[in-house]
Order: structure tokens, then C-alpha cells, then sequence
């Protein structure tokens, strides 16, 4: 083993652990949170600057802002409302109460419509309906400061019941001094004269002229459902009347925290075609990014436990890769001189092992491939050998008996022996010849086909008209053992060579003939298997063994010896069908049926 491949896998297994580990650190503590905010931040920003120049094409339209607000929210999943220049939404005309201010000579009476929503919390509102109702006496409270007069306390003299906005309570107390919580509305009234503050306390009476409390099915008040961004619209008021007026001149991102989540306040001030100002007010959650950061953070215990595991169990490997391709190539060699070729190196790398390992590979494959041809040419080898010995012994028993036969009749004839039946012997010697010259074409036919260049010339012809054309040929060998012939045929076009086709069928129908007892039955069909016409032969009589249905296809092969040579079969008929059937790419086959045999094959559909 060479210490640079060590040092090599040593380098690797620690640098990429510390790739882990270091992209798992940065994506968790930088990358990401800071990413996903900004971009989220950035994204918004983009959209508020679009939602304020489609505010302003909407000249004022209130249904119209309201569409808009929609959309944005189911966009952008982020709430946005329009306020006017003393922080009041300026769609909200369903919840208010709408007060007829009594005036004296210099007040003529007014009417004067207040936002219910600084004062009364729309879930408590739902709770606990208020009991505010029409032509109701009040007194009403406003705070007036660089010219804005804001509603913040209502009280009903008939039920004595009051409502107040708390933020704007709150700053007046400040505003006084540290201890006017024990004074009433009215003695802060004469505080604000009294320290001189930069606001003044006004009170109004009047009587309730309407009042509108929003629905909870109304798609326009959903706003008020959202208790977390009406406080900040409430402060944001409270900021206008009490702050800086200037403080709100741009645009504005403010970073909130509520329950540990984190929001992100938008204040877009703009002016329409009149100098009224305006103010685009929307409210961002930050609580998805916060919660993929926390996940991250519940993980990385585990991730970082992950990674040590992952650098043991490496380095592990790593060791073994060093030294278990030796101990492989050990094996795979002693292996390979016991003419054991299964095994095969599966290491693949540039340094030296990985070298030997594609040689070793390379000499086993090349052995094995010499060794199995050199097993495959001896084993065809044999096989034509016992071809070459079958066929011998079958054609000297095929022409033993016939030379024999025709000796004895010469020998007869010779000695002058019965010479009133000398015609009978020529005509027993002329038989035997025709078999003798019948079995060599058969053979020849037979050499020809197997020798594998023999090509088919292919027809269209009916399958139907064949079959009956060999029928009436057969007729006198069918009449002879008086067989009936039972034919189920289909009209219909095959594609095969036309001559060699009956020549198969002819052969499976004096196989049938020869092996049907006498007065029995043949059955001939033919039938439509998708593209394939399937043909069938079934003659009734005896079964074919079992184990001796696949030999009924080889050259001299009888089922019964002494019948077989007597009818004039040279054993070739089905060898030579075989040949013919293969040649033509088809299925065949032979079967017992529940009493006889069936033999078939298929063509091709034309």
C-alpha cells in the first residue's frame, strides 16, 4: 500500500466533512435568515410602492380600495390599509357612530362622524355588544393639536357607559404631569390650559344621530379582526398627534415584537392631486422565517452528531477500500487458477490497485471467453459426431432392410426356385427400390434444410383450399382403413411458402392416417388467434408417451417400429416438418388429447 492513496482518502473524508459542517453553520447562523428577511422585506416594499400607484389611479373610489386591499392581502398574505392625515382608515364606513354636536351662536349645529374602532376592540365588540344606540345624549371628548381634533373619549349619559382610547389617555397623563390619573376628563381640561401643553382638551355634547357596527360576514371589515394591526394603527395615530409631524414624511420600515414574533411595520405617506396626505399602512409577520430559522436550530444538534457519524463511518470505509481490494484480488487469483472465473475485482479507481484490479478483470474475461469457446466448439463437436453416428445407423437400418429383401428375391430367382411367382418378386423388388429412392430424397431434402442456407420464398394463399386440395389426395389411404374426416375450417389468407406448407400438412396427415385404428376419427382445424392461424391435426387412437412427445421430431424416430416400416414411412416426415416450420419463423407442437394425439402449428395472418 502506497501512503499517498492514504493520505489522499485521509484529505478527502476531511474536507468533506468540514464542507458539511461549515455549509450547515453558514446557511443556519447568516445565509439564510438574513436572506429569506430581506428578500421578503424587498419584496413587500416592491408591492406597497405598486398597491400606492394603483391607489392613486382609484381617485378616492372606496369599493375600489377595498378590492385592492384584498388583493394584496391574499398575494401577499399581508395586511394593508389606507389612513387618512389623523391616522383613521378611510374605508371603514361601516363601524362608527354619527353624533349631532349641539352649537351655540357662533357653533351652529354640526354633524360630526367618529371611528368606533379607536374606541371600542372589535372582539370585544363581538363579545359584548356595546349599548350605544340611536338618540342617545353623550358627551364627547376630542384633543385638538396643530389643527387636528381626534375623538377619544365617548360617554352616554343615559347609560352611563364610556369609551375610551387608551393610547391617547395614556399620553395626555403624560403630557400634564405624573400624577393627573387622579383627575377627572374635566380638571384635564383645565391642566392643558394650565401647564400651557401643546394640545387642547375640547368637550362636545350631542346626540347619537346613527351608529354602524360591522358584520362579521362582511368581507370589508376583516380588518377589524386583526386585533395586533388596529393597536398599531391606534399607536400610529397616537404618534401623529403627540410627535414629530414631520417624523412620517418618507417612507418608513419599523420592526415590531409581539409574543416573540416578529413584524414589520410599512408607513407609506403620499399626497393625491389635492395635497391631502395619506398614509399606506401595512402590517408583515416575520413568523415563517422565524420558524425555519428555529427548525434549523432544533437540528443542528443532530445534524452536527449526524456529521461526526458520517466522518467515523467514512473514514472507516475509506480503510477498507484500501485494503480489501488485496485481499480481493487474493481471492479472485487463487480463483482463477482453479479455472474459477465467477469472481470479478468491482474496484474502479486511477491509482495503482485500480490498475490491477481492471487487468486481473481483463485476464479473467479473456480466459473465461477462450476456455467456454474452446468447451463449446468440443461439445458441437460431439454432437456432430453422435449426429454423424445416428445418421449412419439410421440409413444402414433404413437400407439393410430393403437390400436384404432384395437379395433373397434375386437369390429365388437365381436358383429357380417358385418360378411361377417371378413376377411377384420383380414387383416385391420394385417397391423396395422406390423406398430406397424415397428415403434418399427425403434425406437429401432433409440435408438441405439444415444446412442453414436454404431461404423461403413467401405467398399469400387460403389455408382452406390447401387442406381439402391434400384431403382428396389422401382419399384412398383414408377410405382404405375406412376413416372419417372431421374438418372445422376458417376462409382465410395465410403469408408462408405455399409448396412446403402442404408439404407439412401432408406429412401430419399421413402421421394421422398411419396411427388411427381403422373406422376411427380425424379431426382437421383451423382457427384465428389474433394475427397467427393456428392449424390442427387430432387423430384418435393411442397416446404418445409423455417423455417421448419431444422425440417424435427427430430423423428415424417410430412410435411402433414394425407398422411404421411396413406403411412405406422412411421416419423423416416429421424432421422434415420441423425444418420447414423453423424456417418459417413458426410455432408448433404435439400434445395428447383425452383420447388421441394432436399435432399443430401457426402462420402468420395474412
Amino acid at each position: 500500500m502506497k501512503f499517498g492513496i492514504v493520505l489522499k482518502l485521509f484529505l478527502l473524508t476531511t474536507t468533506l466533512c468540514l464542507l458539511i459542517t461549515g455549509s450547515i453553520y453558514i446557511g443556519q447562523t447568516i445565509f439564510f435568515k438574513q436572506y429569506y428577511a430581506n428578500r421578503k422585506v424587498n419584496d413587500l416594499k416592491s408591492s406597497i410602492k405598486s398597491f400606492e400607484k394603483q391607489y392613486l389611479i382609484s381617485e378616492g373610489n372606496v369599493q375600489a380600495i377595498q378590492q385592492l386591499e384584498q388583493d394584496f392581502y391574499r398575494a401577499q398574505n399581508t395586511w394593508i390599509t389606507i389612513l387618512d392625515q389623523n391616522g383613521n382608515i378611510k374605508t371603514a364606513n361601516d363601524y362608527y357612530a354619527q353624533i349631532k354636536i349641539e352649537g351655540d351662536k357662533k357653533n351652529p349645529k354640526q354633524i360630526l362622524k367618529i371611528p368606533l374602532y379607536h374606541l371600542i376592540k372589535t372582539e370585544d365588540m363581538l363579545k359584548d355588544p356595546p349599548t350605544i344606540s340611536k338618540g342617545e345624549s353623550v358627551d364627547l371628548f376630542t384633543i385638538e393639536k396643530n389643527n387636528k381634533m381626534i375623538p377619544f373619549y365617548l360617554y352616554s349619559l343615559q347609560t352611563n357607559s364610556d369609551w375610551v382610547n387608551q393610547l391617547i389617555w395614556t399620553n395626555i397623563d403624560k403630557e400634564i404631569q405624573s400624577d393627573s390619573k387622579k383627575f377627572n376628563l374635566k380638571q384635564k381640561m383645565e391642566l392643558t390650559q394650565k401647564y400651557n401643553t401643546n394640545f387642547r382638551i375640547n368637550r362636545l355634547k350631542g346626540i347619537i344621530q346613527d351608529v354602524r357596527i360591522p358584520n362579521r360576514n362582511d368581507v370589508s371589515s376583516i380588518i377589524y379582526t386583526n386585533s395586533l394591526l388596529m393597536v398599531r394603527i391606534n399607536e400610529f395615530q397616537t404618534s401623529l398627534i403627540f410627535d414629530d409631524k414631520n417624523k412620517y414624511t418618507t417612507f418608513k420600515t419599523l420592526d415590531y415584537e409581539q409574543n416573540g414574533i416578529k413584524y414589520k411595520l410599512f408607513i407609506d405617506p403620499i399626497k393625491n392631486k389635492n395635497g391631502e396626505i395619506s398614509y399606506i399602512f401595512s402590517m408583515a409577520s416575520l413568523q415563517p422565517v422565524d420558524e425555519a430559522v428555529q427548525m434549523v436550530k432544533d437540528y443542528f444538534v443532530y445534524i452536527i452528531a449526524f456529521v461526526l457519524l458520517l466522518t467515523i463511518l467514512a473514514s472507516i470505509y475509506y480503510s477498507f477500500k484500501i485494503a480489501r481490494p488485496l485481499l480481493r484480488i487474493n481471492d479472485t487469483t487463487r480463483k482463477i487458477a482453479h479455472l474459477d472465473f465467477s469472481e470479478r475485482i468491482k474496484y474502479h479507481s486511477k491509482d495503482e490497485i485500480g490498475d490491477l484490479s481492471q487487468n486481473i478483470n481483463l485476464l479473467s474475461n479473456t480466459l473465461h471467453s477462450h476456455i467456454s469457446q474452446l468447451k463449446q466448439d468440443i461439445e458441437k463437436e460431439k454432437q456432430l459426431e453422435n449426429t454423424r453416428k445416428e445418421f449412419i445407423s439410421g440409413v444402414s437400418h433404413e437400407l439393410k432392410t430393403p437390400l436384404s429383401i432384395m437379395k433373397s428375391c434375386i437369390s429365388i430367382l437365381k436358383d429357380g426356385v417358385a418360378s411361377h411367382k417371378k413376377d411377384y418378386y420383380f414387383e416385391a423388388m420394385e417397391k423396395e427400390v422406390d423406398k430406397m429412392d424415397l428415403l434418399i430424397v427425403d434425406m437429401l431434402e432433409l440435408a438441405k434444410y439444415e444446412s442453414g442456407t436454404y431461404k423461403m420464398k413467401m405467398e399469400t394463399f387460403f389455408i382452406d383450399i390447401v387442406i381439402n386440395q391434400i384431403c382428396r389426395q389422401l382419399s384412398i389411404e383414408i377410405e382404405k382403413k375406412e376413416l372419417t374426416i372431421h374438418k372445422d375450417l376458417v376462409s382465410i389468407e395465410v403469408f408462408a411458402n405455399q409448396h412446403r406448407i402442404e408439404q407439412v400438412i401432408t406429412n401430419y396427415m399421413t402421421n394421422a392416417i398411419r396411427y388411427t385404428p381403422n373406422h376411427e376419427h380425424i379431426y382437421i382445424s383451423t382457427t384465428i388467434e389474433d394475427e397467427l392461424v393456428k392449424v390442427c391435426v387430432e387423430n384418435k387412437g393411442s397416446h404418445i408417451p409423455n417423455e417421448k412427445l419431444d422425440k417424435v421430431w427427430d430423423r428415424f424416430y417410430r412410435g411402433d417400429t414394425s407398422r411404421h416400416r411396413s406403411e412405406g414411412s422412411t421416419g423423416l416426415g416429421l424432421a422434415i416438418s420441423k425444418n420447414i416450420l423453423e424456417l418459417h419463423g413458426a410455432q408448433y407442437g404435439v400434445m395428447n388429447t383425452s383420447d388421441g394425439v394432436l399435432f399443430y402449428f401457426y402462420l402468420n395472418k395474412n
